[in-house]
């Protein structure tokens, strides 16, 4: 035996060995390369196949606005992001007490009354009223956010700060304070000092000291929005200690109707949000209410019995109690046997797939999630068609939230590339404020940074939506804009959602402008810091060609051909004393360069059009 184990043949046949030898010498050091190459190049840049997709872009199709407040966030992001909106919400915020500024955890921590919320205030601060709600709102002006305050209105709030409420404590009890939505006496004066030693808590009245100190919501300064409370269907499972028993679907609008009324009666510039909605249940059925199935008759879902009964409290009201219909979103699809909002300690290729998968749940009747809702619930999909349907029969104008969603994994590319693919969602279809909740994670902040700050001068995605489309959206996505009515730049985002291949993308462009440069900025799944990457070499006509890496979020920035001035003879793009001299050149000729206006000769029309671009 030699080299191993192979058998040699007799020595008269050695010379015919003799070329097998070499091959095989030849295949092994091949295959060593190919080894070494292949863990020197990572399989990114490994080229098997490439994924052919069109997208198909036209400035002046399906222009619409692009809220700025869809970039929000519950005060987990902010300045770094550049972020537009930020909301002050969540569990804790059902039992706040804004005179002492107690709350309670409910399920969440032991039902613990607590100065939970001031915690990180020096002591002597902690008792301030409402130094929780001026501590966001300075937060905002300083940054240039649109705040949205959580308000209470399940029925009662922390009185003390000493720990677990047992069950015993139940409200009604010395635990708490009730909740009142309108005082009926006047206002504390100075409006920051509330009356402590009796037993309620005015809702009007905190309103009152936040636009006695910031002015109302149609100022700079001014609080913008107020939310009605936080995820109500919830209320007995995560505070049985303030609402024991099921939410009713006339309990809700009774309590909806009489705050927003009594925020309307100081701020009557203040946008409502409502009615926050924790998931698909509840918009369903506001988790099977105990008097749904008494209301639900002509209805299709909770949302439109919603919408219609605060339609219709508004209308006898002569004034809009709802401004924003204000709803969660926490994903239920599933990959590889786990909740794509589950926190794993690492994630198979299965979920990370489903997570960049799930967006589509909110715009694409042909995709269908591995979850409960996709497999029993799917008449109701997507979602976003769905709920704005609903607001278009049920209240036209009322504007759409999503004030706390998450995809997951905010530290994994997946969870950076949902992200992005959900951001360009909600931009396209029209969503007024949208808040992301959950930790900072390096992935959701490129996410954020990809549309707000992708040179790292805050330069931004464009704020009109225009029509983009693509040929492949299972293994890719775009969104398109550019600002206002100028097209001169066109912002692109691109997704490639597929592990293995890179697009080959072929984009076409229908536009008045001609597009004649494009700078590209992305993140990978290598790395969540956006860098500039290569620019596109050729545009033609509007098209160009550009290969975008497996698991990459590109941001294409296009810049038009400068429009010169009509009264440009010359074509320098500057009306000036070489094109004066031109039009007395041709002066009274019936044609020529100088004929400006395109009609009845070279004449003082066209001196008029000259004269009005004079050195521009």
């Amino acid at each position: 035996m030699v080299g191993g184990g192979i058998r040699l043949p007799g020595r008269r046949d050695s010379c015919r060995v003799a070329p097998f030898y070499r091959l095989l010498r030849a295949v092994k050091k091949f295959t060593i390369i190919f080894v070494f190459v292949l863990s020197h190049i990572g399989s990114p840049s490994v080229v098997w196949a490439d994924l052919n997709v069109t997208f198909d872009i036209s400035t002046t199709e399906d222009r619409a606005p692009i809220s700025p407040y869809i970039y929000g966030s519950n005060s987990t992001l902010g300045e770094a992001q550049n972020l537009a909106s930020k909301r002050i919400g969540g569990n804790r915020l059902t039992g706040y007490n804004w005179e002492n500024n107690y709350s309670n955890a409910g399920a969440d921590w032991y039902h613990q009354s607590d100065q939970y919320l001031v915690s990180d205030l020096p002591k002597q601060q902690r008792g301030i009223p409402g130094i929780v709600l001026t501590n966001f709102q300075d937060s905002c002006i300083k940054s240039g956010m649109y705040s949205l305050v959580t308000l209470q209105m399940a029925g009662y709030v922390s009185a003390d700060k000493d720990g677990t409420v047992t069950q015993q404590q139940t409200a009604p009890s010395s635990r708490w304070k009730e909740i009142v939505y309108a005082k009926p006496t006047p206002f504390c004066n100075p409006p920051g000092q509330p009356d402590l030693t009796d037993n309620y808590v005015y809702m009007d009245e905190c309103v009152n000291f936040l636009v006695s100190r910031y002015g109302n919501a149609s100022t700079p300064t001014g609080v913008k929005a107020y939310s009605l409370d936080n995820e109500p269907a919830l209320w007995p499972s995560t505070h049985p200690r303030i609402h024991p028993k099921k939410t009713e679907c006339r309990e809700l609008i009774n309590k909806s109707v009489a705050l927003a009324s009594a925020v309307k009666n100081v701020d009557p510039s203040a946008q409502i949000f409502g009615p926050v909605a924790y998931g698909f249940s509840e918009f369903e059925s506001l988790q099977s209410a105990p008097d749904w199935s008494s209301v639900k008759t002509g209805y299709g879902w909770f949302i439109d019995y919603y919408l219609d009964q605060m339609k219709r409290d508004s209308e006898s009201q002569r004034r809009r109690l709802l401004d924003v219909l204000d709803l969660h979103w926490y994903p239920e699809a599933k990959g590889g046997g786990n909740r794509i909002t589950d926190s794993l300690p690492s994630y198979s290729r299965a979920n990370a797939d489903a997570r960049m998968q799930a967006p589509r749940t909110l715009w694409d009747p042909d995709y269908i999630e591995d979850s409960w809702i996709g497999q029993w619930r799917k008449s109701y999909l997507p979602l976003l068609p769905k709920i704005q349907n609903s607001i278009a029969a049920y209240y036209p104008g009322t504007g759409l939230a999503v004030t706390e969603f998450s995809y997951g994994a905010p530290e994994h590319f997946s969870g950076g590339i949902a992200m992005a693919d959900v951001l360009g969602i909600f931009g396209k279809y029209g969503l007024y404020l949208t808040a992301y909740w959950g930790s900072e994670g390096a992935y959701v902040s490129a996410a954020y940074k990809i549309y707000r700050d992708y040179d790292g001068n805050k330069s931004a995605f464009g704020d009109t939506s225009i029509k983009a489309a693509m040929s492949d959206k299972q293994n890719s996505s775009i969104y398109a804009s550019v600002s206002g009515d100028n097209d001169s730049k066109l912002h692109l985002i691109v997704v490639n959602k597929n592990f293995d291949y890179p697009i080959n993308a072929a984009f076409n462009i229908n536009s008045l402008r001609q597009y004649v440069s494009a700078r590209v900025w992305a993140f990978n799944s290598s790395s969540s810091d956006i860098s500039e990457i290569s620019p596109v070499q050729q545009i033609t006509n509007n098209s160009f060609s550009y290969s975008v890496g497996p698991l990459t979020v590109c941001h294409i920035v296009l810049e038009a051909q400068a429009l010169c001035p009509s009264g440009d003879i010359s074509s320098d793009c500057i009306v000036d004393w070489e094109d004066l001299m031109l039009l007395s050149q041709q002066w009274l000729k019936p044609d020529g360069t100088a004929n400006i206006d395109g009609s009845n000769g070279i004449n003082m029309l066209d001196f008029a059009l000259l004269a009005e671009d004079w050195l521009e």
